[in-house]
Protein backbone atom coordinates (compact mmCIF):
# COMPACT_ATOMS: atom_id res chain seq x y z
CA UNK A 1 0.00 0.00 0.00
CA UNK A 2 2.60 2.63 0.67
CA UNK A 3 4.14 2.06 -2.92
CA UNK A 4 0.85 3.06 -4.07
CA UNK A 5 0.00 7.10 -4.79
CA UNK A 6 -3.93 6.33 -4.54
CA UNK A 7 -4.28 4.94 -1.05
CA UNK A 8 -1.05 7.34 -0.22
CA UNK A 9 -3.39 9.88 -1.09
CA UNK A 10 -6.35 8.80 0.33
CA UNK A 11 -4.76 7.85 3.52
CA UNK A 12 -2.98 10.98 3.79
CA UNK A 13 -6.82 13.12 3.59
CA UNK A 14 -8.37 10.62 5.75
CA UNK A 15 -5.77 11.17 8.51
CA UNK A 16 -6.25 14.70 7.40
CA UNK A 17 -9.73 14.74 8.40
CA UNK A 18 -8.94 12.42 11.79
CA UNK A 19 -6.81 15.37 13.33
CA UNK A 20 -9.22 18.43 12.04
CA UNK A 21 -12.10 16.85 13.89
CA UNK A 22 -10.25 15.30 16.51
CA UNK A 23 -8.68 19.17 16.70
CA UNK A 24 -11.96 20.71 16.35
CA UNK A 25 -13.32 18.50 19.57
CA UNK A 26 -10.48 18.64 21.59
CA UNK A 27 -10.76 22.58 21.36
CA UNK A 28 -14.08 22.66 22.48
CA UNK A 29 -13.68 20.53 25.19
CA UNK A 30 -10.72 22.83 26.38
CA UNK A 31 -12.69 25.92 25.74
CA UNK A 32 -15.55 24.03 27.81
CA UNK A 33 -12.99 23.07 30.48
CA UNK A 34 -11.78 26.31 30.85
CA UNK A 35 -15.04 27.76 31.00
CA UNK A 36 -16.16 25.45 33.31
CA UNK A 37 -12.90 26.05 35.93
CA UNK A 38 -14.03 29.75 35.55
CA UNK A 39 -17.10 29.41 36.26
CA UNK A 40 -16.45 27.50 39.25
CA UNK A 41 -13.73 29.60 40.66
CA UNK A 42 -16.15 33.09 40.27
CA UNK A 43 -18.97 31.25 42.09
CA UNK A 44 -16.60 30.55 44.45
CA UNK A 45 -15.62 33.98 44.63
CA UNK A 46 -19.01 35.11 44.79
CA UNK A 47 -19.84 33.54 48.09
CA UNK A 48 -16.64 34.37 49.25
CA UNK A 49 -17.71 37.77 49.19
CA UNK A 50 -21.34 37.50 50.35
CA UNK A 51 -20.26 35.76 53.16
CA UNK A 52 -17.50 38.25 54.15
CA UNK A 53 -19.90 41.12 53.38
CA UNK A 54 -22.81 39.57 54.76
CA UNK A 55 -20.67 38.80 57.97
CA UNK A 56 -19.53 42.29 58.41
CA UNK A 57 -22.87 44.32 57.66
CA UNK A 58 -24.63 42.36 60.22
CA UNK A 59 -21.72 43.34 62.72
CA UNK A 60 -21.67 47.45 61.74
CA UNK A 61 -25.19 47.99 61.91
CA UNK A 62 -25.32 47.21 65.75
CA UNK A 63 -23.03 49.99 66.45
CA UNK A 64 -24.29 52.60 63.60
CA UNK A 65 -25.49 55.29 65.54
CA UNK A 66 -26.18 58.71 63.14
CA UNK A 67 -26.11 58.76 59.72
CA UNK A 68 -22.55 58.89 57.62
CA UNK A 69 -20.86 59.01 61.42
CA UNK A 70 -17.72 56.83 61.53
CA UNK A 71 -18.67 54.80 65.31
CA UNK A 72 -15.27 54.40 67.57
CA UNK A 73 -16.50 50.37 67.57
CA UNK A 74 -16.41 49.98 64.35
CA UNK A 75 -12.52 49.37 65.24
CA UNK A 76 -13.43 46.39 66.56
CA UNK A 77 -14.47 45.02 63.23
CA UNK A 78 -12.27 46.93 60.87
CA UNK A 79 -8.60 47.96 63.16
CA UNK A 80 -7.20 49.60 59.98
CA UNK A 81 -9.88 51.44 58.97
CA UNK A 82 -8.84 55.11 57.81
CA UNK A 83 -10.85 58.17 56.78
CA UNK A 84 -10.39 59.51 53.86
CA UNK A 85 -8.21 62.42 55.25
CA UNK A 86 -6.13 59.28 56.88
CA UNK A 87 -7.32 59.84 60.08
CA UNK A 88 -6.55 56.02 61.30
CA UNK A 89 -8.33 54.47 64.86
CA UNK A 90 -6.71 54.59 67.86
CA UNK A 91 -5.04 50.69 67.63
CA UNK A 92 -5.22 50.24 71.51
CA UNK A 93 -9.21 49.43 70.64
CA UNK A 94 -7.67 46.44 68.71
CA UNK A 95 -6.18 44.58 71.71
CA UNK A 96 -8.87 41.69 71.27
CA UNK A 97 -8.98 39.63 68.34
CA UNK A 98 -10.94 40.79 65.62
CA UNK A 99 -13.49 38.87 63.50
CA UNK A 100 -12.38 39.46 59.87
CA UNK A 101 -9.27 38.33 59.98
CA UNK A 102 -9.54 37.68 56.00
CA UNK A 103 -9.56 41.39 55.43
CA UNK A 104 -6.05 40.87 56.52
CA UNK A 105 -5.29 38.36 53.96
CA UNK A 106 -3.73 41.11 51.22
CA UNK A 107 -6.90 40.45 49.21
CA UNK A 108 -9.71 42.09 50.48
CA UNK A 109 -10.94 45.65 51.05
CA UNK A 110 -13.50 47.68 52.53
CA UNK A 111 -15.10 50.90 51.76
CA UNK A 112 -17.80 52.90 53.34
CA UNK A 113 -19.70 55.27 51.34
CA UNK A 114 -22.52 58.08 52.45
CA UNK A 115 -25.68 58.46 51.22
CA UNK A 116 -24.79 60.34 48.33
CA UNK A 117 -22.03 58.00 47.24
CA UNK A 118 -19.09 59.74 48.68
CA UNK A 119 -16.03 57.76 50.19
CA UNK A 120 -15.70 58.34 54.08
CA UNK A 121 -12.98 55.38 55.04
CA UNK A 122 -11.15 52.58 53.69
CA UNK A 123 -9.64 49.51 55.03
CA UNK A 124 -7.77 46.35 54.41
CA UNK A 125 -5.71 46.21 50.62
CA UNK A 126 -5.18 49.17 49.36
CA UNK A 127 -7.79 50.32 46.45
CA UNK A 128 -6.41 53.48 44.97
CA UNK A 129 -7.36 54.23 41.70
CA UNK A 130 -11.29 52.92 41.85
CA UNK A 131 -13.87 54.63 41.34
CA UNK A 132 -15.32 56.55 44.74
CA UNK A 133 -18.81 56.86 43.19
CA UNK A 134 -21.24 54.50 44.16
CA UNK A 135 -22.48 52.22 41.14
CA UNK A 136 -26.24 51.58 41.37
CA UNK A 137 -25.20 47.58 40.69
CA UNK A 138 -24.83 44.80 43.78
CA UNK A 139 -21.86 43.16 42.23
CA UNK A 140 -19.23 45.33 40.31
CA UNK A 141 -15.98 44.15 38.62
CA UNK A 142 -13.26 46.96 38.69
CA UNK A 143 -9.98 48.22 37.53
CA UNK A 144 -7.44 49.93 39.16
CA UNK A 145 -4.67 52.37 37.77
CA UNK A 146 -2.25 49.71 37.44
CA UNK A 147 -4.63 47.38 35.89
CA UNK A 148 -5.68 44.59 38.60
CA UNK A 149 -9.09 43.50 38.40
CA UNK A 150 -11.30 43.55 41.68
CA UNK A 151 -14.48 42.15 42.33
CA UNK A 152 -16.88 43.77 44.54
CA UNK A 153 -20.18 43.65 46.79
CA UNK A 154 -22.27 46.86 47.20
CA UNK A 155 -24.78 47.05 50.51
CA UNK A 156 -27.09 49.14 52.42
CA UNK A 157 -25.75 49.85 55.93
CA UNK A 158 -28.67 51.21 58.56
CA UNK A 159 -28.30 52.68 61.80
CA UNK A 160 -29.73 50.78 64.84
CA UNK A 161 -32.77 52.91 64.62
CA UNK A 162 -33.50 51.96 60.96
CA UNK A 163 -32.43 54.51 59.33
CA UNK A 164 -29.97 54.50 56.45
CA UNK A 165 -26.31 55.49 57.02
CA UNK A 166 -25.04 54.65 53.68
CA UNK A 167 -23.21 52.20 52.04
CA UNK A 168 -20.91 48.97 52.24
CA UNK A 169 -18.42 47.83 50.05
CA UNK A 170 -16.48 44.27 50.06
CA UNK A 171 -13.95 43.73 47.19
CA UNK A 172 -11.02 41.67 46.51
CA UNK A 173 -8.18 41.50 44.34
CA UNK A 174 -8.84 39.23 41.28
CA UNK A 175 -5.19 38.85 40.78
CA UNK A 176 -4.41 35.39 41.53
CA UNK A 177 -7.70 34.37 40.36
CA UNK A 178 -6.68 35.78 36.56
CA UNK A 179 -3.17 34.62 36.82
CA UNK A 180 -5.07 30.85 37.73
CA UNK A 181 -6.49 31.15 34.63
CA UNK A 182 -4.03 32.39 33.23
CA UNK A 183 -1.52 29.72 33.47
CA UNK A 184 -4.66 27.27 32.67
CA UNK A 185 -5.24 28.73 29.41
CA UNK A 186 -1.46 28.56 28.54
CA UNK A 187 -1.12 24.94 29.41
CA UNK A 188 -3.97 24.44 26.97
CA UNK A 189 -2.52 26.46 24.05
CA UNK A 190 0.74 24.42 24.72
CA UNK A 191 -1.13 21.44 25.20
CA UNK A 192 -3.20 21.69 22.37
CA UNK A 193 -0.49 21.82 19.41
CA UNK A 194 0.91 18.73 21.14
CA UNK A 195 -2.10 16.59 21.75
CA UNK A 196 -2.94 17.16 17.78
CA UNK A 197 0.75 16.10 16.78
CA UNK A 198 -0.45 13.13 18.96
CA UNK A 199 -3.81 12.96 16.94
CA UNK A 200 -1.89 13.37 13.70
CA UNK A 201 0.26 10.25 14.06
CA UNK A 202 -2.33 8.14 15.56
CA UNK A 203 -4.57 9.28 12.89
CA UNK A 204 -2.01 8.53 9.85
CA UNK A 205 -1.58 4.83 11.54
CA UNK A 206 -5.22 4.24 11.82
CA UNK A 207 -5.68 5.26 8.41
CA UNK A 208 -3.37 2.91 7.21
CA UNK A 209 -5.61 0.23 9.23
CA UNK A 210 -8.94 1.82 8.11
CA UNK A 211 -7.50 1.58 4.73
CA UNK A 212 -6.00 -1.76 4.77
CA UNK A 213 -9.30 -4.05 4.49
CA UNK A 214 -9.95 -1.28 0.91
CA UNK A 215 -6.50 -2.33 -0.15
CA UNK A 216 -6.87 -5.87 0.39
CA UNK A 217 -10.01 -6.06 -1.68
CA UNK A 218 -8.52 -3.64 -3.98
CA UNK A 219 -5.81 -6.50 -4.78
CA UNK A 220 -7.77 -8.99 -4.61
CA UNK A 221 -9.77 -7.14 -7.53
CA UNK A 222 -6.57 -6.39 -9.66
CA UNK A 223 -5.73 -10.28 -8.61
CA UNK A 224 -9.17 -11.45 -9.58
CA UNK A 225 -9.01 -9.54 -13.16
CA UNK A 226 -6.05 -10.77 -14.27
CA UNK A 227 -6.78 -14.35 -13.28
CA UNK A 228 -9.99 -14.26 -15.18
CA UNK A 229 -8.59 -12.55 -18.45
CA UNK A 230 -5.81 -15.36 -18.10
CA UNK A 231 -8.70 -18.28 -17.10
CA UNK A 232 -10.70 -16.52 -20.80
CA UNK A 233 -7.81 -16.09 -23.00
CA UNK A 234 -6.91 -19.48 -23.06
CA UNK A 235 -10.15 -21.12 -24.81
CA UNK A 236 -10.57 -18.35 -26.91
CA UNK A 237 -7.32 -18.57 -28.00
CA UNK A 238 -8.35 -22.64 -28.84
CA UNK A 239 -11.11 -21.32 -30.51
CA UNK A 240 -9.18 -18.48 -32.85
CA UNK A 241 -6.26 -21.01 -33.36
CA UNK A 242 -8.80 -23.60 -34.24
CA UNK A 243 -10.94 -21.43 -37.03
CA UNK A 244 -7.52 -19.37 -38.18
CA UNK A 245 -6.37 -23.00 -39.26
CA UNK A 246 -9.47 -23.88 -41.04
CA UNK A 247 -9.75 -21.17 -42.98
CA UNK A 248 -6.42 -21.35 -44.36
CA UNK A 249 -7.79 -24.53 -46.08
CA UNK A 250 -8.51 -24.37 -49.53
CA UNK A 251 -11.24 -26.89 -49.96
CA UNK A 252 -12.22 -28.15 -46.32
CA UNK A 253 -14.15 -31.80 -45.94
CA UNK A 254 -16.84 -32.48 -44.14
CA UNK A 255 -15.03 -34.29 -41.44
CA UNK A 256 -12.39 -31.20 -40.87
CA UNK A 257 -15.14 -28.92 -40.51
CA UNK A 258 -16.93 -31.53 -38.03
CA UNK A 259 -13.91 -32.01 -35.80
CA UNK A 260 -13.59 -27.68 -35.82
CA UNK A 261 -17.04 -27.62 -34.92
CA UNK A 262 -16.49 -29.97 -32.05
CA UNK A 263 -13.44 -28.34 -30.76
CA UNK A 264 -15.19 -24.64 -30.96
CA UNK A 265 -18.20 -26.32 -29.12
CA UNK A 266 -15.82 -27.95 -26.38
CA UNK A 267 -14.36 -24.39 -25.78
CA UNK A 268 -17.59 -22.80 -26.07
CA UNK A 269 -18.99 -24.94 -23.03
CA UNK A 270 -15.60 -24.33 -21.05
CA UNK A 271 -16.40 -20.46 -21.30
CA UNK A 272 -19.65 -20.94 -20.72
CA UNK A 273 -19.09 -23.03 -17.34
CA UNK A 274 -16.45 -20.44 -16.68
CA UNK A 275 -19.20 -17.60 -16.83
CA UNK A 276 -21.95 -19.34 -14.82
CA UNK A 277 -19.37 -19.94 -12.10
CA UNK A 278 -18.54 -15.82 -11.90
CA UNK A 279 -22.02 -14.94 -11.89
CA UNK A 280 -23.30 -17.24 -9.27
CA UNK A 281 -20.12 -16.30 -6.85
CA UNK A 282 -21.13 -12.79 -7.81
CA UNK A 283 -25.00 -13.02 -6.81
CA UNK A 284 -23.80 -15.17 -3.81
CA UNK A 285 -21.30 -12.15 -2.79
CA UNK A 286 -24.35 -9.70 -3.20
CA UNK A 287 -26.96 -12.41 -1.77
CA UNK A 288 -28.53 -11.56 -4.72
CA UNK A 289 -29.45 -15.23 -5.08
CA UNK A 290 -32.55 -16.90 -3.53
CA UNK A 291 -31.91 -20.24 -1.98
CA UNK A 292 -35.33 -22.73 -2.10
CA UNK A 293 -34.81 -24.00 0.90
CA UNK A 294 -36.28 -27.56 1.88
CA UNK A 295 -35.29 -30.26 4.32
CA UNK A 296 -32.22 -32.28 2.48
CA UNK A 297 -31.18 -35.59 3.06
CA UNK A 298 -27.78 -35.57 3.39
CA UNK A 299 -27.69 -39.15 3.49
CA UNK A 300 -28.64 -38.80 0.04
CA UNK A 301 -27.06 -36.03 -0.88
CA UNK A 302 -23.42 -38.27 -0.18
CA UNK A 303 -24.91 -40.73 -2.10
CA UNK A 304 -25.43 -39.14 -4.87
CA UNK A 305 -22.38 -38.12 -5.30
CA UNK A 306 -20.30 -40.95 -4.62
CA UNK A 307 -22.38 -43.03 -7.71
CA UNK A 308 -21.70 -39.88 -9.93
CA UNK A 309 -18.25 -39.33 -9.09
CA UNK A 310 -16.90 -42.94 -9.05
CA UNK A 311 -16.13 -42.83 -12.89
CA UNK A 312 -13.67 -39.80 -12.08
CA UNK A 313 -12.19 -41.69 -9.87
CA UNK A 314 -11.64 -44.84 -11.78
CA UNK A 315 -10.11 -42.66 -14.54
CA UNK A 316 -7.93 -41.21 -11.96
CA UNK A 317 -7.38 -44.52 -10.45
CA UNK A 318 -8.32 -43.12 -6.89
CA UNK A 319 -9.97 -45.34 -4.97
CA UNK A 320 -13.28 -43.86 -3.37
CA UNK A 321 -14.63 -45.13 -0.28
CA UNK A 322 -17.70 -43.52 2.08
CA UNK A 323 -18.26 -44.01 5.48
CA UNK A 324 -21.52 -43.09 6.99
CA UNK A 325 -20.57 -42.73 10.91
CA UNK A 326 -24.67 -42.22 11.80
CA UNK A 327 -27.53 -44.74 12.22
CA UNK A 328 -29.97 -41.80 11.73
CA UNK A 329 -31.01 -39.89 8.73
CA UNK A 330 -29.25 -36.19 8.93
CA UNK A 331 -31.47 -33.48 7.57
CA UNK A 332 -30.31 -29.85 7.03
CA UNK A 333 -32.39 -27.02 6.01
CA UNK A 334 -31.00 -25.86 2.58
CA UNK A 335 -31.13 -26.07 -1.29
CA UNK A 336 -30.19 -29.58 -2.27
CA UNK A 337 -28.83 -29.03 -5.88
CA UNK A 338 -26.25 -26.68 -4.09
CA UNK A 339 -25.38 -28.84 -1.46
CA UNK A 340 -24.85 -31.42 -3.90
CA UNK A 341 -22.30 -29.42 -6.09
CA UNK A 342 -20.26 -28.41 -2.45
CA UNK A 343 -19.94 -32.19 -1.95
CA UNK A 344 -18.99 -32.41 -5.67
CA UNK A 345 -16.53 -29.66 -5.80
CA UNK A 346 -14.88 -31.43 -2.70
CA UNK A 347 -14.63 -34.66 -3.99
CA UNK A 348 -13.77 -33.97 -7.08
CA UNK A 349 -10.69 -31.43 -5.83
CA UNK A 350 -9.54 -34.50 -3.88
CA UNK A 351 -9.44 -37.16 -6.70
CA UNK A 352 -7.48 -34.06 -9.28
CA UNK A 353 -4.78 -33.34 -6.18
CA UNK A 354 -4.43 -37.34 -5.36
CA UNK A 355 -1.46 -39.77 -7.42
CA UNK A 356 -2.70 -42.67 -9.11
CA UNK A 357 -3.53 -45.42 -6.12
CA UNK A 358 -4.39 -42.86 -3.36
CA UNK A 359 -7.74 -42.76 -1.61
CA UNK A 360 -9.77 -40.59 -1.11
CA UNK A 361 -12.35 -41.07 1.47
CA UNK A 362 -16.07 -39.26 2.12
CA UNK A 363 -17.45 -39.03 5.52
CA UNK A 364 -20.96 -38.16 7.06
CA UNK A 365 -21.45 -37.87 11.01
CA UNK A 366 -22.53 -35.97 13.02
CA UNK A 367 -21.22 -33.72 16.40
CA UNK A 368 -22.64 -30.65 18.47
CA UNK A 369 -25.83 -30.34 16.48
CA UNK A 370 -23.79 -29.83 13.34
CA UNK A 371 -23.57 -31.98 10.52
CA UNK A 372 -20.25 -33.33 9.52
CA UNK A 373 -19.30 -33.56 6.17
CA UNK A 374 -15.19 -34.50 5.46
CA UNK A 375 -13.27 -35.39 2.48
CA UNK A 376 -9.84 -36.92 3.22
CA UNK A 377 -7.22 -37.46 0.82
CA UNK A 378 -4.67 -39.08 0.67
CA UNK A 379 -2.53 -36.59 -2.24
CA UNK A 380 0.03 -33.98 -2.64
CA UNK A 381 -1.39 -32.32 0.25
CA UNK A 382 -1.10 -28.39 0.73
CA UNK A 383 1.81 -26.42 1.82
CA UNK A 384 1.56 -24.12 4.85
CA UNK A 385 1.75 -20.80 3.31
CA UNK A 386 -0.83 -21.82 0.74
CA UNK A 387 -3.40 -22.80 3.13
CA UNK A 388 -5.21 -19.02 3.82
CA UNK A 389 -5.51 -18.49 -0.18
CA UNK A 390 -6.86 -22.36 -1.47
CA UNK A 391 -10.34 -20.95 -1.24
CA UNK A 392 -9.18 -17.84 -3.26
CA UNK A 393 -10.80 -17.99 -6.84
CA UNK A 394 -8.52 -19.18 -9.87
CA UNK A 395 -6.03 -20.11 -7.45
CA UNK A 396 -3.85 -22.75 -7.44
CA UNK A 397 -1.21 -24.15 -5.50
CA UNK A 398 2.24 -23.06 -7.22
CA UNK A 399 0.26 -21.10 -9.74
CA UNK A 400 0.29 -24.08 -11.68
CA UNK A 401 -2.26 -23.19 -14.48
CA UNK A 402 -1.77 -26.51 -16.64
CA UNK A 403 -4.91 -27.87 -17.76
CA UNK A 404 -3.98 -30.79 -16.71
CA UNK A 405 -6.18 -31.05 -13.01
CA UNK A 406 -9.21 -29.70 -14.98
CA UNK A 407 -11.73 -26.82 -13.78
CA UNK A 408 -11.57 -23.21 -13.71
CA UNK A 409 -9.84 -22.83 -10.26
CA UNK A 410 -13.52 -21.68 -9.02
CA UNK A 411 -14.26 -24.71 -7.30
CA UNK A 412 -13.13 -24.62 -3.86
CA UNK A 413 -14.44 -20.69 -3.68
CA UNK A 414 -18.06 -22.28 -4.96
CA UNK A 415 -18.14 -24.67 -2.29
CA UNK A 416 -17.04 -21.88 0.72
CA UNK A 417 -19.77 -19.89 -0.58
CA UNK A 418 -22.04 -22.47 -0.69
CA UNK A 419 -21.55 -23.16 2.78
CA UNK A 420 -21.35 -19.78 4.32
CA UNK A 421 -25.37 -19.48 2.31
CA UNK A 422 -26.25 -22.33 4.65
CA UNK A 423 -24.84 -20.91 7.21
CA UNK A 424 -22.43 -23.35 7.83
CA UNK A 425 -18.04 -23.74 7.05
CA UNK A 426 -15.78 -25.22 5.60
CA UNK A 427 -12.06 -25.84 7.33
CA UNK A 428 -9.28 -27.54 6.21
CA UNK A 429 -6.31 -29.74 7.65
CA UNK A 430 -3.32 -30.48 5.25
CA UNK A 431 0.06 -31.76 5.83
CA UNK A 432 2.27 -31.29 3.01
CA UNK A 433 2.83 -34.53 0.58
CA UNK A 434 0.86 -36.35 2.89
CA UNK A 435 -2.77 -35.28 2.37
CA UNK A 436 -5.35 -33.24 3.16
CA UNK A 437 -9.12 -33.44 5.06
CA UNK A 438 -12.20 -30.81 4.39
CA UNK A 439 -14.49 -30.28 6.65
CA UNK A 440 -17.97 -28.92 6.10
CA UNK A 441 -20.58 -27.79 9.29
CA UNK A 442 -23.36 -27.70 8.74
CA UNK A 443 -26.74 -26.72 11.09
CA UNK A 444 -28.83 -29.47 11.15
CA UNK A 445 -33.10 -29.85 11.85
CA UNK A 446 -34.25 -30.58 14.77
Amino acid sequence: MNHNQLFQKTRLQLACWYAGVMGVILGLCGWGMYEAIAHAHWMTLDRELESVAGALHNSLETVLQEPAQLEPEMGRFLPDLSTQDEQCWDRELNRERHAFGALHQGNYYVRLLDLTGNLIAVAGVSSDGLSEVENAEIWQTLTDSQGTRFHQISVVLHTEDGRDWGSLQVGRSLKEFDDYLGAVKVMMLIGLPIALLGVGTASWGLAGVAMQPIYQSYRQIQQFTADAAHELRTPLAAIRATVESNLRVQSPNFEEIFDTLKTVDRQNSRLSQLVNDLLLLSRMDQQELPIKSSHCCLNDVISDVEEEIAALAIASKVKLRKEIRVQQVVRVKGNEEELYRLVFNLVSNGIQYTPSGGEVTLILDVSDRHAIIQVKDTGIGIHPQDLNRIFDRFYRVNSDRARHTGGSGLGLAIAQAIAKTHHGNIQVYSEFNKGSLFTVRLPILE
